[in-house]
């Protein structure tokens, strides 16, 4: 074990004072298990009873060549006993468990911040695949962190020797070790760690019990060596919360109970048709395992089959879902525009990533809102709803099956890939203080009084058409893609009947606005100098940066939208009461141009397509520039 330590000065200090949060990043190869230690690490905190919020950040191959800097992933988490709304700007401590993951993240962590590496990982083989020509951990190009260097891989080793193991599987233990360590730098249990290792390997004790001898060791050395830097026990005490049931829940899986619980609220079974894609695929997984809940998990050949499947249910009379990413949105476009047509409620589930064609799939961007709001040939308006956070997925997704059933159209719920892999603490709500809107089926209301023809576009004060479940005595009827006979629903391409079926199509999507609620500022005043509008997962950044400019005395308000297709009724004259707005977004200003061509505002962009969520410093940045 070796240390270095860089001397803190006053100015530092002051700079940097002692924080009522950490952030901490895990760090390593694709094989080294961080996105698990990461895990755990965040279920120990949330019984900690810290608020928290994480970020997963995958490597956008497969399995790329081990030890390279391609394959590096990394988990960060930022833990505190008050409110967090980001992952944290800057790491506090990076643990790295190879030359690898120390480059590609060591710039992201705080100067003065604390390094803890596996020297032995920094052979000169690994170093030459990361690209270092000299060893950082000795050339003193560390020296504006603190840092601890000791050979976690011989450690490992040692721990798991008794148990037989061969030389790979015991270095597979390495990342428990390490979240051992973890463990103890931030006073936390492992019981509930060893629990899960128990349950993990219950057909394969030997391995469970290694890796708890790992878990273990790590923590005892923690106890027992004086390893110098800043490495120390820090204890966070709990964050105030309100009394209740929580857990922690990532947005695929807050989603997918919105999912069921909007089917619940509207009566309705459910038929989910999917194909896996990341980050959309864990909405798949989660609702196959909630069966019980009336739920049908179908996983299609590809894209469009899986959504026609979704709207065949949805003529059949259940709530069809569907769910994938950009390219994926980009198959089922056509599909989109049958269910327009044939006005049938689904819900489409889109979690973006970078574009286009393959992109970043693994990172995360907001560069879908063109498509969701444009993206489908014809006049085809289609109501789209943003989640901001893992936790309001849940009544984003409630929201979505609302207007899909009481609007007969299908809805895009657009989330990112933050929000699907993230996860936060989530108050789990009482469902009885949701209103139910069970969903009524025609019979009788379908047939024109005098001569009992059928009129399946006859439409009620929201301009929807009654929803006719096959097989209904009575009320038999031809449904498809072609232009429909105002009423009567049946072909009818000339121009008159074109010219009011789109005018009807879009007239409803329209009149949402009446039932969704008015647009709120979610801090600060409804009128001023200055207001930063945002929409998806950039609210956590946004809110935080606004809240500390106007701890300074800056006339700055947040505003973060939730219904971006139709826009509150509200939303021009609060726009209008800014003297500047900026929009900051992970495209190149989507949002801004549809604020502009929808309400004339000089909206200003603040663009990021990186891949990485906002930090707070950079939204910040730009609310003094612009108050300049």
């Amino acid at each position: 074990m070796a240390s270095a330590t860089h001397t803190i000065t006053e100015e530092e200090s002051q700079a940097h004072p002692m924080l009522d949060a950490m952030v901490v990043r895990f760090a390593g190869d694709s094989g080294d298990g961080m996105q698990l230690t990461g895990g755990q690490f965040t279920l120990s905190t949330a019984l900690a009873g810290n608020d928290l919020a994480t970020f997963p950040d995958f490597p956008a191959e497969i399995r790329a060549p081990q030890g390279t800097t391609f394959g590096v992933s990394a988990f960060q988490i930022n833990f505190g006993s008050t409110a967090i709304e980001t992952a944290g700007d800057q790491p506090d401590v990076l643990i790295a468990m190879n030359p690898a993951a120390l480059k590609v993240n060591v710039n992201a962590l705080r100067e003065g911040g604390l390094i803890i590496v596996d020297e032995g990982e920094f052979s000169p083989r690994n170093l030459a695949k990361a690209g270092y020509d000299a060893n950082p951990l000795e050339d003193g190009s560390l020296a504006k962190w603190n840092l601890v260097h000791f050979n976690i891989s011989q450690l490992t080793l040692d721990a798991v020797k008794p148990f037989g193991l061969g030389n790979k599987e015991a270095l597979r233990c390495k990342n428990m070790w390490t979240l051992g360590l973890a463990l103890w730098m931030f006073d936390r249990e492992r019981g509930p760690i060893i629990d899960w290792l128990k349950t993990k390997f219950a057909k394969a004790p030997e391995l469970a019990e290694a890796n708890i001898a790992a878990l273990n060791a790590g923590h005892a050395y923690g106890e027992t060596v004086e390893i110098g830097g800043q490495v120390h026990k820090h204890h966070i005490d709990a964050a105030p919360a309100e009394p209740g049931l929580y857990r922690t829940v990532t947005g695929a899986e807050s989603l997918s109970l919105g999912l069921i619980a909007g089917a619940q609220l509207a009566g309705l079974p459910m038929f989910f048709g999917g194909y896996p894609i990341t980050p959309a695929s864990a909405i798949l997984h989660h609702l196959s395992r909630l069966k019980e809940y009336g739920i049908t998990t179908f996983q299609a050949e590809d894209e469009i089959a899986a959504i026609c499947a979704a709207i065949g249910a949805s003529y059949a009379g259940q709530l069809g879902v569907t769910s994938s990413s950009g390219p994926g949105i980009a198959l089922k476009g056509e599909a989109m525009g049958l269910a327009i047509m044939t006005e049938l409620p689904l819900v489409i589930v889109n979690s973006q990533r970078g574009g286009p064609s393959t992109g970043l799939p693994t990172k995360t961007e907001q560069s879908d809102l063109y498509q969701a709001v444009y993206g489908r040939n014809g006049d085809a308006p289609m109501p789209v709803i943003a989640a901001r956070s893992p936790a309001d997925a849940f009544d984003c997704a409630i929201e979505a099956v609302r207007i899909a059933t009481r609007y007969m159209t299908p809805v895009m719920l657009l989330t990112d890939g933050y929000i699907a892999n993230a996860a936060e603490p989530w108050k789990v709500p009482d469902m009885g203080g949701y209103e139910p809107f069970p969903v009524e089926f025609a019979e009788g209301s379908a047939m024109e009084p005098d001569n009992d023809q059928v009129m399946p576009y006859r439409r009620n004060a929201d301009l929807a058409r009654p929803w006719i479940k096959p097989g209904t005595p009575g009320p038999e009827h031809r449904i498809g893609g072609i232009e429909k006979q105002p009423g009567t629903g049946n072909i009818d391409y000339s121009p008159e009947a074109h010219a009011e079926m789109t005018r009807l199509r879009a007239a409803k999507v329209d009149g949402i606005a009446e039932s969704i609620p008015e647009q709120e500022v979610c801090i600060g005043n409804w009128s001023g100098k200055l207001a930063v509008v945002g929409w998806g997962s950039t609210f956590g950044p946004i809110h935080q940066a606004v809240r500390r400019a106007r701890m300074r005395g800056l006339d700055v308000s947040h505003i973060h939208i939730r219904h971006i297709a139709p826009m509150p009724r509200n939303m021009s004259v609060l726009l209008k009461g800014f003297e500047r707005i900026i929009v900051p977004e992970m495209n190149t200003g989507q949002l801004k141009t549809v604020l502009r061509d929808q309400f004339l505002v000089d909206a200003k962009p603040l663009n990021k397509v990186s891949g990485h969520p906002f930090r707070i410093a950079e939204i910040e940045a730009a609310i003094e520039a612009a108050l300049a």
